[in-house]
C-alpha cells in the first residue's frame, strides 16, 4: 500500500468528521435562533460536540498531508457532499430533493475527475526547498491573483445584491484565504515527517527534530493558525447567516478549488500536466460549477411559525452589525 493511499484514507475519515461537525454547528445555531432569549452559542451541546468533531477531522486531515499530494487530498473532499446529504436529512431534518441529489452528483463526479487525474506522488521536501517554493516567481504571481479575487468578491458581498451571488462571494473569500491553511499544514506535516525520518541526513537541511526548531517552522505555524482561525470564524458565521444545505457545499467547493490551485502552483504540479490531464481537469471543474448552479434555491427563504412569519434578507455587513435583517410580520390582530 502506497503512502498516498494511507493519506487518502485518513483524509476521507477526517472529511466525514468535519462535515458531521459542521452540520452539528448549524443545528446549534438553529436551536439558538428559535429561542426568544439567545444564550451564547457555546452553551449548546450540539455546538460543543460539533466543534469536537470538526477539530478531530482537521487533525486527521493534517496528518494525511504528510502522506499524499495536496491536490489529491483537496479533491477527495468531495466525500463531504455525500455525507452532507445524509447529515442534513437526519441531523437538520432538511428535505432532500431530486435537484439537490443531481447537483451533488455533478459535484462529486467533477471531484472524481480531479482525483483520477491528480498527482499520486508525495515527495518529502527539505526546509530549504519549501522556503524556495514560497519565493518562486510563479507562486508570487498566483498570490497576487488570489488577492485580487478576494477583493473583487468581497466588494460583491458588500453590495449584497443577488440571492445566489451573496453567499457564493462569501464562500469564495472564505475559501481563498482559509484554504491557504492547507498549504501551511502541508508544509508543517512535511517537516514533521522529515524530522521523524531516519532515511534523511540531518546535515544541510535534512531531518532531525532540530528541523522543527527554526524560524521557518514557527512562521508556518503562525500562518496556519491565522488562516485556519479565519476559516473557522467565517464558517461559523456563515452557518448562522445562510442555509446549511446551500452554504456548506459552497464552502467546500471554494475550499477544494483554491486548495487544488495552490497545490498545483506551489508544488509545481502543473509541470506534469499533459493535454489529457488538462482536459479532464477542466471537465471536472465544469461539472463542479454545474453542481453549484443547481444548488441555487428557487425562492427566498421564508420561515413561518404559526401566525409569525419571518423573512430573512441578507444585507451588506457595513449596513448592519449582524448582516442578517429579520423582518417580523404579525397577523392583523397583532398589528
Amino acid at each position: 500500500m502506497g503512502d498516498w493511499v494511507i493519506g487518502a484514507l485518513i483524509n476521507l475519515l477526517g472529511s466525514i468528521f468535519i462535515n458531521f461537525g459542521t452540520n452539528l454547528l448549524k443545528l446549534a445555531h438553529d436551536e439558538r435562533n428559535s429561542r426568544a432569549r439567545m444564550k451564547p452559542i457555546i452553551y449548546f451541546q450540539a455546538w460543543r460536540i460539533g466543534i469536537l468533531f470538526f477539530t478531530i477531522g482537521n487533525c486527521l486531515n493534517f496528518i494525511s498531508f504528510g502522506y499524499a499530494a495536496q491536490s489529491l487530498l483537496a479533491a477527495l473532499g468531495s466525500i463531504q457532499f455525500i455525507s452532507n446529504i445524509g447529515f442534513a436529512y437526519f441531523v437538520l431534518n432538511k428535505t432532500v430533493t431530486i435537484k439537490l441529489l443531481l447537483a451533488t452528483a455533478f459535484v462529486v463526479a467533477g471531484n472524481i475527475f480531479l482525483v483520477a487525474f491528480g498527482n499520486h506522488q508525495s515527495p518529502v521536501y527539505t526546509t530549504e526547498q519549501l522556503g524556495e517554493n514560497y519565493i518562486n516567481i510563479v507562486f508570487l504571481v498566483y498570490c497576487i491573483s488570489l488577492f485580487l479575487v478576494v477583493i473583487f468578491h468581497h466588494s460583491i458581498y458588500k453590495r449584497g445584491k443577488g440571492k445566489m451571488l451573496v453567499p457564493f462571494s462569501y464562500a469564495v473569500v472564505s475559501g481563498a484565504i482559509g484554504s491557504c491553511s492547507v498549504l501551511f499544514a502541508k508544509s508543517l506535516s512535511n517537516m514533521l515527517r522529515l524530522s521523524m525520518s531516519s532515511s534523511v541526513d540531518g546535515d544541510g537541511g535534512g531531518g532531525g527534530y532540530s528541523t522543527l526548531h527554526s524560524g521557518f517552522t514557527y512562521s508556518m505555524l503562525l500562518m496556519f493558525i491565522s488562516t485556519g482561525g479565519f476559516w473557522m470564524a467565517r464558517l461559523n458565521e456563515g452557518l448562522s447567516r445562510f442555509d446549511a444545505i446551500l452554504i456548506v457545499p459552497m464552502f467546500q467547493i471554494a475550499w477544494t478549488f483554491f486548495s487544488i490551485c495552490t497545490g498545483f502552483v506551489y508544488f509545481e504540479e502543473y509541470k506534469v500536466f499533459d493535454a489529457l490531464r488538462t482536459t479532464m481537469f477542466v471537465l471536472g471543474m465544469i461539472s463542479v460549477f454545474v453542481g453549484i448552479y443547481l444548488l441555487a434555491p428557487e425562492d427566498d427563504e421564508v420561515l413561518k411559525d404559526g401566525s409569525l412569519e419571518v423573512e430573512r434578507l441578507f444585507m451588506p455587513s457595513d449596513q448592519i452589525r449582524d448582516i442578517e435583517i429579520i423582518w417580523t410580520r404579525y397577523a392583523d390582530e397583532n398589528c
